[in-house]
């Protein structure tokens, strides 16, 4: 038989975790990604450099290296006359300069490839990477399917690879 403490319990159980799962769907729908540094700057990046996430997913960069000032750039002709690297109709970012701590978020629902950099250690090879959606290939730019962007060498040496992104994924 049913009491009604036990139903209480019952009930304060499922929605203890209702709520738990509701938290976790919610956490999944935020994508983390570090800026990171050597303690003496000889060193920068972004961890992970390449992701993959769903159309509608947000993406958050937060600035753990307490040596640098880092940002999250678009490529794009409107952000300091930059090639276009981000799909048509995406909508470019800057997060401006992110002190030690700091964090900046985008969503990106466009489906397509997303290329990035910070701004002052572009030249060190900190770009990263994002693959939104399945886009079938003749979506990606022509110059990022070659490989071949104007971009400088650091920052094509450190790009991960579509294929390696959508691989490590599966």
């Amino acid at each position: 038989m049913l009491t009604r403490r036990h139903a209480l319990q019952v009930g304060g159980a499922s929605i203890a975790l209702l709520a738990l799962h509701s938290r976790v769907f919610a956490a999944s729908d935020v994508v983390d990604i570090v800026m990171a540094g050597r303690p003496d700057g000889s060193h920068v990046w972004f961890d992970p450099i390449g992701v993959h996430i769903q159309p509608g997913q947000t993406v958050r960069w937060t600035n753990n290296d307490p040596s640098n000032a880092h940002t999250s750039t678009a490529y794009h002709p409107s952000i300091l006359d930059r090639p276009r690297r981000i799909p048509n109709g995406a909508r470019p970012w800057d997060s401006g300069y992110l002190m030690p701590g700091e964090s900046f978020e985008v969503k990106l629902t466009v489906t397509g490839v997303y290329d990035y950099y910070c701004q002052p250690h572009e030249q060190a090879g900190m770009v990263g990477r994002i693959v939104v959606g399945h886009p079938p290939d003749r979506d990606y730019p022509a110059t990022v399917r070659a490989g071949l962007a104007p971009l400088p060498a650091a920052a094509l040496a450190y790009m991960p690879t579509i294929s390696d992104i959508l691989a490590s994924t599966r």
